[in-house]
């Protein structure tokens, strides 16, 4: 038992010591197990297993859309889509009160859903509206916060590599039906979002946008059409049975590849660097579920879920109080932890016991998770959107906290929702037969 201990308080030690001097968190991950064997395994048989399940945690059929959906974000990315999609929802809520507030959250949804990465959504969406609401007369602070908040919608509205990963720590629970489960939250949290900015909009009495022309609006709509497809392809495909989440995500590129050739934003001698950019992101996304299914069977092995399980049910055995501890502690790792892995780390530890003792669909649950995860995406110190949003606008991260706060509290409020009411997360997949 003394053992045991050590092995727990090493790991946990390790990985904050490497953590606090800066090094990367895949390299901590890893790190932090080695560690941990060499004071609770038979150190030569256990690195090698720790290498077989680094190794058997990458080859996986579903993995293979993460690079395609990558692949498929950088070509949206690159191939004048932010653009269309900005004048769309300019079209669709530009003469709401605080226009360009609700044109942000809009876009960077959509955006986000069609790319599946909210660092690019916050990137791409950031860098046209930041300057045209400065223009307008927005505060700069403001006009960063409710980009770097709403640019993590994405992650919830499918397709989502996320969701796929959460898949795999999860032991194989429906893509399909945790792609058509994070509509409605991402929706919820979009619509949450825009309340509270128009709020401040209203407040500030910043302007109003100006009348589409019909004809100007029908235009616009018909420019971003064929990127709207795109969600209606993949989803429709997979939810119908055409293809799995893996094909989805090879149509996506192709479907992506022909869209920016046909808006000429990209050119074959573009692509080297789109390619190596995919490289690069796919090689630390796979280096991440690597380390963290290793440090799982590790954490696994310490008997840490179990642990973690009891402590739990100790303290209360109410499930309204046991899903707000598990939501504290996930958003308190959110802010120390990038959110990949974290689902592959804490799903083994936290899905038995809601599954199991509080009855909670696991489907429900990586919705909950995800949810979670995307405020840690916009706290410091390792806020990966936050650090985005505020390079793009050129502004120091204590000046956006302030103003960040309340759409803080309207995300917290949407979590707690969508904990407390399954059917908001449910009720499609259950429409379609999952």
């Amino acid at each position: 038992m003394e053992l045991d201990i050590l092995g727990i308080v090493v790991l946990i030690g390790s990985f904050l010591f490497f953590l606090v001097i800066g090094v990367p968190v895949a390299y901590s991950i890893g790190l932090a197990a080695v560690a941990t064997m060499l004071v609770s395994f038979d150190a030569m048989p256990a690195f090698s297993t720790l290498a077989q399940r680094m190794a058997t945690s990458l080859d996986s059929f579903s993995l293979l859309a993460i690079p395609f959906f990558i692949l498929a974000g950088q070509l949206m990315n690159s191939g004048g889509i932010a653009i269309r999609l900005i004048d769309f929802a300019k079209v669709m809520v530009g003469r709401l009160p605080g226009g360009l507030a609700f044109v942000n959250v809009t876009a960077n949804m959509l955006f986000g859903a069609i790319s599946g990465s909210a660092a690019a959504s916050a990137s791409a969406i950031g860098s046209i509206m930041g300057p045209q609401m400065k223009k307008a007369g927005y505060e700069e602070n403001f006009s960063a916060a409710i980009n770097v908040t709403s640019a993590t919608t994405g992650l919830a509205i499918p397709p989502s590599n996320i969701l796929i990963v959460y898949s795999l720590a999860s032991g194989g629970v429906s893509i399909a039906a945790l792609f058509l489960a994070g509509y409605i939250p991402g929706i919820l949290t979009g619509i949450a979002l825009m309340i509270v900015g128009g709020a401040y909009a209203y407040r500030k009495k910043y302007p109003v946008g100006d009348v589409v022309p019909f004809k100007l609006a029908v235009r616009k709509f018909f420019d971003a059409t064929p990127s709207l497809l795109l969600l209606l392809i993949v989803i429709g495909g997979i939810v119908a049975g055409f293809f799995t989440a893996t094909e989805a995500s090879a149509i996506a590129v192709v479907y992506c590849l022909v869209l920016a050739f046909l808006y000429k934003e990209v050119r074959i001698h573009h692509l080297p660097k789109i390619i190596v950019n995919t490289v690069k992101t796919t090689g630390i996304v796979m280096l991440l579920i690597a380390t963290s299914m290793g440090l799982s069977w590790v954490m696994s092995f310490e008997n840490i879920p179990q642990t973690v399980s009891d402590g739990l049910l100790s303290v209360s055995s109410n499930p309204f109080v046991i899903l707000l501890m598990i939501n504290l502690i996930l958003l308190f790792v959110g802010i120390f932890m990038d959110m990949t892995p974290a689902v592959l780390i804490f799903t083994p530890i936290f899905l038995p016991i809601v599954t199991s003792q509080l009855g909670l669909d696991p489907i429900h649950f990586g919705i909950i998770m995800i949810l979670n995860l995307n405020i840690g995406l916009c706290t410091p110190p390792v806020g990966s959107v936050l650090f985005i949003g505020c390079s793009v606008a050129k502004l120091k991260i204590q000046d956006v906290i302030k103003p960040i706060i309340p759409f803080f509290i309207a995300m917290i409020v949407v979590l707690l929702l969508v904990t407390y009411i399954p059917s908001i997360s449910l009720i499609i997949p259950k429409l379609f037969g999952f």
